[in-house]
């Protein structure tokens, strides 16, 4: 496994919780010093809560705001307004049926490897147009001038979605959507979705949740993919607790996530078609007695005063216990959980030592006012691009935030939006 290396100039420092120490948080992987010069840019600011981007060639930039809608960045900068999250002011165009809630919303967007000639773009939203609600992967066409939206086709509209409150201690609605649409170099379409706090859906072989589908750009399974049988054939993979991102090795090809863990243990895994990543938070396995809600996944909590390692034996985020042919992590964030989101592959030897590195953004915790490990890690591969060698934090020229997308602009810069309103252009050298 990779190479861990910790910093000193962050304490290590405990919270509580009703007069009980719940935790020590870490310090942040770093290697060395940083390898580039980053340079930063605001790209845009005062959005709500961005949650994805897109980019044609030119620059051209699709960006969503989770209880806005879908706008696009044109390459001089002008911004238009193109379809609303329900009755929202300023969009030609609106969705009635789309809503926001607790961490549903508008989500992730892509352009379709053809766009030139097909002028198509997919986003992924939360719907009220059925009961219960489900989140829904849409297609649009974009007009010549980018100024509108038409032709919506809901290509997937059966993702799960979380409709009422629970009685676990994080049992908002609109939990656990995964959300990240993304292409791979054949021109498959990846769907990424979360568990929705419902212990059934992981291991569900007809629920759309805890699953990466692989799809055509009509909704429909790529002919190869190879659940389980019984399993829907849109199923890549399946098991999973929240993916928010995916990208693809630069070299091998291959699909892989990063994914939220539980009181514990993000994970990056390099995907295997059919694969099962062994999340299973369903009450009476291996020894569990009843949980709230029927869903294991935040046991035991932290009033209980677990430590980390013994909340991972207890309620394993890949439980090879039980499916010892799960898909294994390749990195687990040193057993924390910091709220692992969008991942993407640097391009170009502007990047130096991490030219083909695996990026991925880091929301954080926050205890009393004061967030810890927002940040941006790089991931090196060894050689043989089958596991981690190395982790470092990025050194950055900003205040940090809740790093919610990462992504690749065709300029060779890394743009990065975070929760709090802002979409940066990170770029070596200067």
């Amino acid at each position: 496994m990779y190479r861990s290396h910790y910093r000193t100039t962050l304490p290590v420092l405990a919270s509580l919780i009703g007069g009980t120490a719940i935790m020590s948080l870490p310090a942040v992987a770093q290697s060395g010093l940083n390898t580039t010069n980053l340079q930063h840019e605001v790209v845009l600011d005062g959005l709500d809560n961005p949650w994805d981007m897109a980019f044609l060639d030119d620059g051209t930039m699709l960006f969503t705001e989770k209880c806005k809608g879908l706008s696009v960045r044109m390459a001089d900068g002008t911004v238009n307004a193109l379809y609303g999250v329900g009755d929202t002011d300023g969009y030609p165009s609106n969705g009635s049926d789309l809503f926001c809630e607790g961490q549903a919303g508008m989500m992730g967007v892509a352009f379709d490897p053809d766009f030139a000639n097909n002028r198509r773009i997919y986003v992924y939203s939360t719907s009220n147009m059925s009961e219960p609600h489900t989140n829904r992967l849409m297609r649009f066409s974009l007009s010549e001038d980018f100024t509108s939206v038409s032709d919506r086709t809901d290509i997937v509209d059966d993702v799960p979605y979380k409709m009422a409150a629970s009685d676990h201690p994080f049992g908002g609605p609109g939990a656990h959507n995964g959300g990240r649409v993304r292409f791979d170099a054949n021109g498959h379409l990846f769907l990424t979705t979360g568990d929705t706090h419902n212990g059934e859906v992981p291991q569900s072989p007809t629920m759309m949740g805890s699953k990466v589908l692989r799809i055509d750009t009509d909704g429909n399974a790529i002919a190869d993919n190879a659940p389980p049988d019984g399993f829907d054939d849109r199923t890549y993979t399946y098991g999973h607790r929240n993916v928010q991102g995916i990208a693809f090795h630069p070299v091998t090809g291959q699909a892989i996530t990063a994914e939220h863990g539980p009181w514990h243990s993000d994970e990056i895994t390099i995907l295997q078609n059919g694969g099962n990543a062994g999340w299973d938070p369903r009450p009476n396995m291996a020894g569990r007695g009843d949980c709230p809600d029927n869903y294991c996944g935040y046991s035991p909590n932290q009033e209980e005063g677990m430590n980390r390692y013994e909340r991972a034996a207890f309620m394993p985020m890949t439980d090879f216990d039980t499916y010892p042919d799960a898909m294994p992590p390749i990195w687990n964030n040193n057993g924390w959980s910091q709220g692992t989101s969008s991942a993407a592959f640097l391009a170009g030897d502007a990047w130096g030592d991490w030219n083909g590195a695996m990026v991925v953004g880091i929301m954080g915790i926050g205890f009393g006012g004061t967030p810890i490990g927002q940040r941006i890690d790089v991931i090196q591969f060894n050689d043989d691009n089958t596991d981690v060698e190395d982790v470092t934090e990025m050194t950055l020229p900003m205040e940090t935030g809740r790093f919610r997308s990462v992504v690749m602009g065709p300029d060779g810069s890394l743009y990065t939006a975070i929760d709090e309103g802002t979409i940066y252009k990170l770029t070596p050298g200067g």
